[in-house]
This record gives C-alpha cells, sequence and structure tokens, in this order.
C-alpha cells in the first residue's frame, strides 16, 4: 500500500530488461489474400536478460542447416563480451581495470566502444554509457533499492566522476582508462546484437529477414507479401499493445526508447528513470518516446537513448542538420502530440 506522499510509484527495471515499444504487424495470408509463395520461418531465444526473434521469409520451407545454432552461438558471445550481470564478462573486466592499465579488447567490444564514442560526440555527451554510478544513486540500477531523492552533494560527486572522454582508444584494439570509470553499454548492445546477427543470416544467403533482440529491430529485404516490413510504434501507456503509428521500411535498423514506464514520485515530483549526465538528475522536458532509424540498429539504439535525455527541440535541430529520421511523442495536457523530422516523411509515407 502506498502513502499519499507515495501515490505512483511504478517501477521497471532498466538494462537488459527494459520494455519494448516496436513491434511488427502480422501478415496473414488467410485477410490478406497473399499470393506470393513465399512463407514465414521464426525461431527465438534468451539473451542479455532479454529475448530474440527471427524471423524470415523464404520459399525454401526450412532455414539453412545450423543457423539456428550459429545465431544462439553468436548472442551468447555477445553477451559474455558486453554483460553488466555476468562477473567474468569482457565488459566487466575492463570497468575493474586499473587506471593506466592497457587493456585489449575484443573485436566485438572495440566496435561498440568507437560507435559509443562517435554518439557520444555527435550529441555532446548526452549518449554517456559511464552514467551507472548515477543512475544506481537514483534508485534505478539493477539492484533492489528503495526509491530516493539523493542530497546534492552525492549527485554533485558522482557527475565529477564520469565521462566516456576518460576511455582512450589507441590501435590494435588498444585501449586505457583515464579515471576510474565504469561503462554499461545497454544501451547499444541489443542493437549492436541484432546487427550481428543479421550478418550472420546474410552470410547464410539469406535475404530477406527481421531480427529483434530486447526490443531493437535490424531487418532487409520484404516481408511475406512482398512489400516493406510493417512496424508499429507504441502508443505511450502503462500497457503495452496500443499502436500509435505503422511505418514502412527495409534495409535499416529501428529503435524506441520511451520515458513512460519507469519513474517515482515524491510530494508531487515525477522522477524519470532517465538521468541527465551533465546534470547528474532525472530528465524534466516532456518527451515520452522517441523512434529513430539508422544504417545499423546499434547506432539507431545509441541515438534514442541519446535524444530521450535531449528532449524534443535539441532532437529536432540535431536530426535536421545530420538528416535523421526520428519520430517523437511528446507529452501534453490533451494527450501526446507526435512530430518528426523530414528524414521520417517517406516511412510514414510507405505506410500508407
Amino acid at each position: 500500500m502506498t502513502s499519499a506522499v507515495n501515490a505512483v510509484n511504478y517501477r521497471a527495471r532498466t538494462g537488459p530488461l527494459s520494455a519494448s515499444f516496436l513491434f511488427v504487424l502480422a501478415c496473414l495470408c488467410l485477410l490478406s489474400a497473399c499470393t506470393h509463395k513465399d512463407i514465414d520461418l521464426s525461431f527465438s531465444g534468451d539473451t542479455m536478460g532479454t529475448r530474440y526473434h527471427i524471423t524470415v521469409v523464404t520459399d525454401a520451407g526450412r532455414f539453412p542447416d545450423g543457423v539456428e545454432h550459429s545465431v544462439a552461438k553468436l548472442l551468447d558471445r555477445l553477451d559474455h563480451s558486453m554483460s553488466t550481470y555476468q562477473p567474468d564478462s569482457e565488459l566487466n573486466r575492463l570497468n575493474r581495470l586499473a587506471v593506466g592499465t592497457t587493456f585489449t579488447a575484443s573485436a566485438d567490444l572495440w566496435q561498440v566502444l568507437q560507435a559509443a564514442q562517435h554518439i557520444h560526440a555527435l550529441t555532446q555527451g548526452a549518449f554517456e554509457p559511464t552514467v551507472g554510478p548515477l543512475v544506481d544513486l537514483w534508485g534505478f540500477g539493477p539492484e533492489e533499492m528503495a526509491d530516493q531523492v539523493p542530497s546534492g552533494a552525492a549527485i554533485e560527486a558522482l557527475v565529477g566522476k564520469i565521462g566516456l572522454g576518460h576511455l582512450r582508444l589507441l590501435s590494435d584494439n588498444q585501449l586505457i582508462k583515464e579515471a576510474d570509470i565504469a561503462l554499461d553499454l545497454s544501451a547499444i548492445a541489443k542493437g549492436y546484437a541484432a546487427q550481428q546477427v543479421a550478418h550472420l543470416l546474410s552470410s547464410y544467403g539469406i535475404n530477406n529477414y527481421l531480427v529483434e533482440v530486447g526490443g531493437e529491430l535490424q531487418l532487409a529485404g520484404h516481408n511475406r507479401k512482398g512489400l516493406s516490413w510493417r512496424i508499429a510504434i507504441e502508443t505511450p501507456s502503462l500497457l503495452q499493445g496500443g499502436v500509435e503509428q505503422v511505418i514502412a521500411l527495409t534495409n535499416l535498423g529501428v529503435a524506441t526508447s520511451g520515458d513512460y514506464r519507469n519513474y517515482f514520485e515524491r510530494e508531487g515530483v515525477r522522477y524519470s528513470h532517465t538521468i541527465d549526465p551533465q546534470t547528474g538528475r532525472p530528465i524534466r522536458h516532456n518527451l515520452a518516446s522517441v523512434t529513430v532509424l539508422a544504417d545499423g540498429a546499434a547506432t539507431a539504439d545509441a541515438l534514442a537513448t541519446a535524444f530521450m535525455v535531449m528532449g524534443a527541440e535539441k532532437t529536432l535541430e540535431l536530426a535536421a542538420q545530420r538528416d535523421i529520421p526520428v519520430y517523437l511523442l511528446v507529452k501534453t495536457a490533451d494527450g501526446f502530440q507526435a512530430s518528426h523530422s523530414t528524414a521520417f516523411v517517406p516511412y510514414l509515407d510507405g505506410a500508407e
């Protein structure tokens, strides 16, 4: 039972268990008079503390030999590299590394760190994989903690200790931590995993597929009707399932980040799980969700997280400058107001 002060206390842990805000619209031949001989083949499993789903459109009637095992093996490798939950993961070994010590990263971790630094610079620090200690301080980390409003002194002490700029990438996969930072790559790793699974499917000669890892999508080719894939953007709500907008696209990565399921309230003030790394405090703007399209799901994943920190106005400014397709839902007194960048228009038209 909550008190009057704690009237709202809806929590859904951040990190690998965060919710998905995208889903694929089913294509049922009986309802759509589908005449293509292609069929859907699919399989799924567990990875990175969440689920993955693979859908392939083919006329072969079965997957190539070994593809399911290869996908599972690939995802296990990536999980062991970038997990914050496995004590012996490569990322946790890096996090425990003494300041000034050289570390040799695997090819996967190296690529993700390079991408993370690019998005960090592009968004002027809004994408910040070292923000974990602040997330923990506010009670939104993986450990069960009482919802709390930390002191200003505690916040300021941690703000000065985070920053991806303290990680220096050298050459030949060599890197050095120049401060005692700890990285959490959950806002880019699932997108990267979706990309890598897509590359693996392509190596098997599979050209029409949709890969989903923890809600992040990488897709190519067409659906069973021979058309672009149709993806639904979810209506912001505590309950899943409502469709806000349908988009049609192919050969892209897709990610949506939302702010409406993970928060707590104290004395009438709402505290979001999205922490601004520059202030050390939860965001105060009204951006409820942002959907990003990019060539790769890793980029879309990281940008979606950064844009939730930046808010609608700054997001649309950057999207216009860099020709980034984004779709935003902003909370208003009357519900939610949609807006999008110019680069997003073709995908709206394609879903009509």
